[in-house]
């Protein structure tokens, strides 16, 4: 059965030693286990009940992003070297035999250098590392979802992991899921960076938002619409042939920028049709160019995007006056009027007293508007916007201001859930709950972090001081956490101020995203009692 080990080594030099904590990656969440305290040297458990089956295996991940960090892990494990296809050598390949024998024994560390806010000479080292391990025909069965996925793509023309000696590459899509995790856990590795700063690195995916209760997309009408602009392209991606429309060829969706390949014309009994697509097509754009990992939730998109009434089939006798979602090249898409408008590709159409708000009531001409601070709270409350923020802050290179912003924020309700179990906290939800604080902390706060943070000195120096601090006993690691949380409620606060009063008001300014701000128009939202409610719960991207 699959098992993980984790175990925890803390150094300091030149004389002292101290204790801290902190998880390697995502990965850990992968087993359901926590990551151990000081006062653990290993922990061994089992992370599944059978080895059968894939799909077992999958229940037992918490969401999509923990299976992204699998693939990643496995990627920055495999040495990625030049492997000999017919009469050429393609650069950063590695084999089935190598993927499938890597699964099976994965190991991954991670360490974090920080000065010892007692005395800066001195450097406190942790280092965790994770080993995860699983049966063969169970690995082989991951690197066939990783390939469902479009992490990776054959680079011989072998379908499956039958052969050994198979050769695969990752896709676009695949070296940005390894990128992020690259950037957020400081991996720095030769044979990584070089693999990401080859001219296939092109992606720019639809980062999903996900609730966080279920780990489903968001189904409202304002998320599906963001998405559906980029599935169609800022203007028709139209072929002149069915047969150019119609190919299984994936090369031009290599920048996510490009819409759905629509064929000009194509004739459907007795009728013409022009910038027609296959179910297929959809299918193939919605796993190449979004975050998604499951061929049902491609389905389920292209379903509501009918549903909502952006496309139609153009099924010669359907079998129900509304059919079904059909991935298949026989199956006929085109996009509606209303598609269209939404698309951008004609006029939208306008209303004469006002415009529409978010949440679709009229604002009348004149509605006072609030502040930037509010504009903010607005944008992570709401999937859609936050969605078109994230890509904006991605384009920007500050991301990690909202990544921060919004894993804190889940770090936060699971503390407080943990300090209302019954009469008395759950102590090994403590435990975890303090683990993920150590994760955050490494990858955004710690001096030198992958993604470190601007905010106030003195804060900075706080944290430091509480997570280099060793954890004792129970009592002590309760009150530990309680001193944690006030700390990183600050460091959420003064990430917040910063991304209202720097990045939402170039937000509201890019012409890029001009329209879709109008249409939802957001100023009509502020004001009132919507400042003091409380955001909805996302994941994040995935």
């Amino acid at each position: 059965m699959p098992q993980r080990h984790s175990a925890l080594t803390t150094s300091s030099s030149p004389s002292t030693t101290r204790s801290s904590m902190s998880t390697a990656s995502n990965l850990s969440k992968l087993t359901n286990a926590s990551s151990i305290p000081p006062t653990q040297r290993s922990t061994d458990k089992n992370i599944i009940r059978s080895a059968c089956t894939y799909e077992k295996f999958y229940l037992t991940l918490k969401s999509k992003q923990d299976f992204k960090d699998l693939f990643s892990t496995l990627m920055v494990s495999l040495p990625l070297t030049p492997h000999r296809v017919r009469f050429q050598k393609i650069d950063h390949t590695f084999t089935s035999e190598e993927a499938i024998t890597n699964l099976g024994s994965l190991k991954f560390s991670q360490s974090n250098r920080m000065p010892d806010p007692k005395d800066p000479s001195r450097i406190v080292t942790t280092t965790t590392t994770t080993t995860f391990s699983m049966a063969k025909e169970m690995a082989r069965s991951v690197c066939t979802k990783f390939l469902e996925a479009r992490f990776i793509e054959t680079a011989d023309g072998k379908s499956d992991f039958s052969s050994k000696s198979a050769v695969w590459q990752l896709t676009p899509k695949g070296m940005h899921i390894l990128q992020r995790f690259c950037q957020r856990n400081g991996i720095n590795q030769r044979h990584v960076f070089e693999l990401l700063a080859s001219p296939r690195n092109t992606m720019n995916l639809v980062l999903l938002e996900r609730q966080a209760e279920t780990d489903k997309i968001h189904r409202d009408l304002a998320t599906l619409e963001v998405v559906f602009r980029r599935f169609v392209g800022p203007e028709p991606n139209v072929k002149y042939s069915t047969s150019n429309s119609d190919s299984d060829s994936l090369s031009e969706y290599q920048t996510g920028l490009v819409g759905v390949k629509l064929a000009k014309e194509r004739k459907i009994g007795d009728k013409a049709y022009h910038n027609t697509f296959t179910g297929k097509a959809c299918a193939d754009w919605l796993m190449d160019c979004c975050t998604m990992v499951d061929k049902r939730e491609t389905n389920e998109v292209a379903q509501l995007f009918c549903d909502f009434g952006l496309m139609r089939s153009l099924e010669v006798n359907p079998s129900s006056p509304n059919p079904r979602f059909n991935p298949s090249k026989s199956a006929i898409y085109v996009l509606t009027e209303r598609g269209q408008r939404v698309a951008g590709w004609i006029p939208s159409a306008k209303t004469s007293n006002g415009d529409v708000s978010v949440n679709g009531r009229i604002r009348e001409p004149g509605t006072a508007r609030d502040s930037n601070t509010n504009r903010m709270t607005i944008v992570i409350g709401d999937p859609a916007l936050r969605l078109l923020f994230r890509e904006f802050l991605r384009d920007t290179h500050c991301e990690e201001n909202l990544a921060f912003y919004l894993d804190v924020r889940d770090f936060l309700a699971n503390y407080h859930a943990a300090k209302r179990h019954h009469n008395s906290p759950n102590l090994e939800v403590i435990r975890e709950t303090l683990a993920a604080a150590y994760s955050l902390y490494n990858a955004f706060l710690a001096p030198g972090s992958p993604c470190e943070l601007n905010i106030d000195h003195s804060l900075r120096t706080s944290l430091a001081a509480r997570m280099t601090r060793a954890v004792g006993d129970d009592e002590a690691m309760i009150k530990s956490l309680d001193e944690v949380a006030t700390l990183f409620d600050q460091a959420q606060n003064s990430v917040f101020k910063l991304m209202a009063s720097d990045s939402v008001p170039k937000f509201m300014r890019e012409s890029k995203y001009a329209g879709i701000i109008r249409e939802r128009n957001l100023d009509a939202h502020l004001g009132g009692s919507f400042h003091a409610s409380t955001p909805s719960r996302s994941t994040g991207s995935g």
